[in-house]
C-alpha cells in the first residue's frame, strides 16, 4: 500500500489549495481516509475524515466551513479542498487510511503517506 499526498504550496491568506491523496494497492472507497496536519513545533492533528461506504465526512472546528474532503472512486483518490486559508493552516498535511472515522481517528489509521507542505503568508 502506498499513499502519496500532493498539492501543497505557498499561498497568501485567503487563497485556496486542493490537496490530493493518491493510493495504490488499496481501494480508498472501502476505507476511511483522513487528512492530518502538523505545524512546526506542534503535535499532529486531525483535519478531516471521510468514511467508507456512505462517505460521511467529519471536520475539526478550525477548518469547518472552509475545508471540504471528497473522494473520487474512479481515480482512487481523495481530495482536500481548502478555501480561505489562514496563516494558522500552515503545516505539513498527511493523508492516512484506516477502518473508520471514529475519534481518536489517528489511532485507527493503518497506512500513512508522506506529507505535502502548505505555507500560508499573511
Amino acid at each position: 500500500v502506498q499513499l502519496q499526498a500532493s498539492g501543497g504550496g505557498l499561498v497568501q491568506a485567503g487563497d485556496s489549495l486542493r490537496l490530493s491523496c493518491a493510493a495504490s494497492g488499496i481501494r480508498l472507497d472501502y476505507n476511511a481516509i483522513a487528512w492530518f496536519r502538523q505545524a512546526p513545533g506542534k503535535e499532529r492533528e486531525e483535519a478531516s475524515c471521510i468514511s467508507p461506504g456512505n462517505g460521511r465526512t467529519t471536520y475539526v472546528d478550525p477548518v469547518q466551513g472552509r475545508f471540504t474532503i471528497s473522494r473520487d472512486n474512479a481515480a482512487n483518490a481523495v481530495y482536500l479542498q481548502m478555501n480561505n486559508l489562514k496563516p494558522e493552516d500552515a503545516a505539513v498535511y498527511y493523508c492516512a487510511i484506516g477502518a473508520n472515522c471514529i475519534r481518536p481517528i489517528e489511532y485507527g489509521m493503518e497506512y500513512w503517506g508522506k506529507g505535502t507542505l502548505v505555507t500560508v503568508s499573511s
